[in-house]
């Protein structure tokens, strides 16, 4: 091994139920950071965990958990509560969370279906969800609210999610339903989790959010994030043709 090799940035990721948990393209939210880390000569090792698995304790940096139909998150549900503990304790010291639709809601206190019944949540965040009769579905634009940049994603959920009075969502909702179709706001900003219902995949379009998960969990190990001009131009066009689109 070279020095070099040796010495080379590493960050630690858990995919959560790749398997499961991977509908309408979110598994190119993990080839992005994968492809944008490689572009600043960071390692991303990726690990996959899934029903029965264990977490390590404190060893990753980010953690990816993606979107699913009820049935698969049923029984993701039941498992992640095996995790909680480690899961809550990484959120709490800064570990770096991208969350996506049903993902997104295993965050928050609970899931409540059409039925009545309810699909427990780890409780990380203050929130919850319950079905809504009607479907949210199609093409989305909104604001982030930190950068006030836009972000581009689709949408496909009937569930509705409201947030704590305490919890920052992660977006104003330019054109979409978002987390309820009623508040006009997408998705959640809290410690570092970013929670979200876009699919589509996510990341590819919207580099600049991307690039703010890896800098979070470089700067968590006491790095700086290297500072290297990155040409988005693909990224870009994606993103403002997705942007045109009606929804």
């Amino acid at each position: 091994m070279t020095l070099e090799n040796k010495n080379k940035l590493t960050l630690e990721f858990a995919y959560l139920y790749p398997k499961l948990l991977n509908i309408y393209g979110d598994r190119g939210n993990v080839l992005t950071l994968l492809f944008r880390c490689k572009l600043r000569d960071i390692k991303l090792n990726i690990t996959c965990i899934g029903l029965g698995e264990n977490l390590a304790r404190e060893k990753f940096d980010i953690y990816f958990i993606g979107g699913g139909q009820d049935q698969q998150q049923i029984l993701v549900s039941k498992d992640i509560q095996a995790k909680k503990r480690e899961l809550t304790s990484d959120i709490d010291s800064g570990a770096v969370v991208l969350a996506v639709c049903g993902g997104y809601q295993l965050l928050g206190k609970y899931y409540k279906t059409s039925t009545g019944s309810e699909v427990k949540g780890i409780e990380a965040i203050d929130l919850f969800t319950v079905a809504g009769t009607k479907r949210m579905i199609g093409n989305v634009l909104c604001k982030e609210i930190e950068s006030g940049k836009t972000l581009v994603g689709f949408e496909n959920h009937s569930g509705k999610t409201y947030l704590g009075k305490e919890i920052s969502p992660l977006a104003k909702v330019i054109r979409g339903g978002g987390n309820n179709g009623e508040d006009g706001f997408e998705g959640v900003r809290y410690k570092n989790i970013f929670g979200t219902y876009l699919h589509g995949s996510l990341l590819p379009k919207n580099p600049e959010l991307a690039d703010k998960i890896i800098k979070l969990a470089v700067e968590r190990k006491g790095y700086n994030f290297p500072d290297i001009q990155i040409d988005i131009g693909i990224e870009e066009l994606a993103h403002r043709g997705a942007e045109k689109l009606n929804y």
